[in-house]
C-alpha cells in the first residue's frame, strides 16, 4: 500500500511501515509478534505534529525512527577541550548540515520491486558525494526489516559515516535495559554533550555498561533505561560483533539491530533523557539512539579525519571511498518477544 508523496507505507503478514521522504526516516514501525501482540520499536519525537517546526533543520522537523548519515557528525564549539582533543577540533565547514545532506532534505522515491521501499537523495555539485540510495524490505515471513544502504560518490575521499536508528522507551524508569553483550572498550565524551544536562565523567573508558564512570564521582548504569536523571549523553562503544538489542520489559519485547562491523566499527549510545530544555525539545524527549557508526562521537568532518584520539588508538574514524565501486552495506531491525 502506498499513500501520499510524502509518505510511504508497506504492509506485510508480520507487521506494517511507514517511510517519510524528509531524511527518509523509517518510523512508525509495527512488528506482529509470534504470540500475536503488536509492538512498536520505533521512537517519533513529541513536537513531529505540531505547527511552526517549519524553521527548524530538516532533521529535527520530524525526527522519528531510523535513517543514514553521510557525512555522520557535526561541529561542536571548539573552547574547552582537554590536551588530546583540542587540536583536532575544527570549525564547521561553510555547507555543513547537522549529520549531512541526506538526514535533512527530502529523498526521492524510486521503483523498487513488490515488498519493498526505495529512495534516493542527489547532493549538491560541490559534495564529493553524488547520491545515496537506501531500500527498506520487511522479511516476509518474521517482524523483521532489511535495509541496504548504498553511496555512490563523484571523487576518492574520506567521511565519517553512521546510521542513526532512535528507539522508544517505556515511561517507567528502568523498564527496559540496553544489550550489548562483551565488548572492548566503552568511551564516555571528552566534554560536555549538552551544558547543564551532564552524568558522566568525562573523557573516562570503562568495560561494563552498568558501572560507567559518573561526573559526579563514583558510576552510573547505563543499561537500565530511561534514566532517572534529566541528562543528554553519548556513549561510545568499541569492539561489539555488530549486534546490539533494547529489551523493553515494561511491554514484553526484544527489538535487534544488526550491522556490518568493518563499515561500522564502533556504537554510539544517544541517551536523550530531558536534558535539553530549549524548544522545539522542552525537556520532552526521552529516547535512546543506538547508532553504528564509523565517526570519533559524531563530531564534525574536521575532526573524524584528522589524527584523533579514537583514530590514534587504531579504530577508524572515516572511512574511504571510490568512484569506482559504490559502497554499500545492510543491516536489519527485528523484534521478539521477552
Amino acid at each position: 500500500m502506498k499513500g501520499g508523496d510524502d509518505y510511504r507505507g508497506l504492509g506485510w503478514a508480520l507487521g506494517a511501515l511507514t517511510v517519510q521522504r524528509l531524511g527518509a526516516m523509517l518510523a512508525p514501525v509495527t512488528f506482529i509478534l509470534q504470540d500475536g501482540r503488536q509492538v512498536s520499536p520505533m521512537h517519533i519525537a513529541p513536537w513531529s505534529n505540531e505547527p511552526d517546526t517549519e524553521a527548524l533543520p530538516g532533521i529535527l522537523r520530524k525526527l522519528r525512527g531510523e535513517w543514514p548519515c553521510v557525512p555522520f557528525g557535526y561541529s561542536a564549539p571548539t573552547d574547552g577541550w582537554p590536551g588530546t582533543w583540542a587540536g583536532v577540533m575544527g570549525p564547521p565547514a561553510p555547507d555543513e548540515e547537522v549529520h549531512g545532506h541526506s538526514s535533512n532534505h527530502d529523498w526521492t522515491w524510486c521503483e523498487s520491486e513488490n515488498g519493498s521501499l526505495s529512495l534516493a537523495l542527489n547532493y549538491p555539485q560541490a559534495s564529493p558525494v553524488a547520491r545515496v540510495e537506501r531500500t527498506i524490505m520487511p522479511e516476509p515471513s518474521a517482524p523483521a526489516i532489511d535495509i541496504e544502504f548504498r553511496i555512490v560518490v563523484r571523487r576518492a575521499c574520506r567521511l565519517p559515516i553512521g546510521l542513526h536508528p532512535v528507539f522508544r522507551l517505556p515511561f517507567e524508569t528502568g523498564a527496559a535495559t540496553l544489550e550489548l553483550g562483551r565488548f572492548d572498550e566503552g568511551r564516555t565524551y571528552p566534554h560536555d554533550v549538552e551544558p547543564g544536562a551532564e552524568l558522566f565523567a568525562r573523557g573516562k573508558s570503562f568495560t561494563d555498561l552498568t558501572s560507567v564512570p559518573a561526573r559526579a564521582g563514583g558510576t552510573a548504569d547505563a543499561s537500565r533505561l530511561p534514566l532517572t536523571a534529566d541528562t543528554e549523553e553519548l556513549l561510545q562503544i568499541e569492539g561489539l560483533d555488530g549486534t546490539a538489542a533494547l529489551a523493553n520489559h515494561a511491554e514484553g519485547y526484544r527489538v535487534k539491530l544488526s550491522w556490518q562491523k568493518a563499515h561500522f566499527p564502533s556504537l554510539l549510545l544517544w541517551y536523550s533523557n530531558r536534558g535539553r530544555k530549549a524548544a522545539p525539545w522542552n525537556g520532552r524527549h526521552v529516547a535512546i539512539g543506538i547508532e553504528p557508526i564509523c565517526s570519533p562521537f559524531g563530531l564534525g568532518p574536521a575532526t573524524a579525519l584528522a589524527d584523533n584520539p579514537i583514530a590514534q588508538s587504531g579504530i577508524a574514524t572515516a572511512l574511504e571511498f571510490s568512484p569506482e565501486s559504490p559502497f554499500v552495506t545492510r543491516y536489519r531491525i527485528e523484534a521478539s518477544a521477552l
